[in-house]
């Protein structure tokens, strides 16, 4: 499934890792904020979540994410910046 398939099913939760005022500056229309700094914390939360799209500004922050809950097994792939993945979303 491309990424922009992925994007736009229902069943995909994209999950922006920016902080939160990043995200109020501008965010992916019905996307979810979930800074980086509390992805491990809030791991139940994302089990639940799956699959997930992960964005942030410019990809870093996505990727470190991405990686973190692909290592616990969840089903994520990284978005990248989210404005990329606003544009790609149906």
């Amino acid at each position: 499934m491309s990424i922009q398939d992925r994007i736009n099913n229902e069943e995909t939760t994209i999950v922006d890792v920016r902080t939160q005022s990043e995200f109020f500056g501008g965010h992916v229309r019905g996307s979810i904020n979930i800074p980086l700094n509390q992805i491990v914390s809030r791991i139940d939360e994302l089990l639940t979540m799956q699959p997930m799209v992960i964005c942030c500004a410019s990809g870093g922050r996505s990727g470190q994410a991405t990686a973190y809950l692909k290592e616990q097994g969840l089903d994520a792939v990284n978005g990248g910046g989210w404005m990329m993945v606003d544009a790609q979303k149906v």
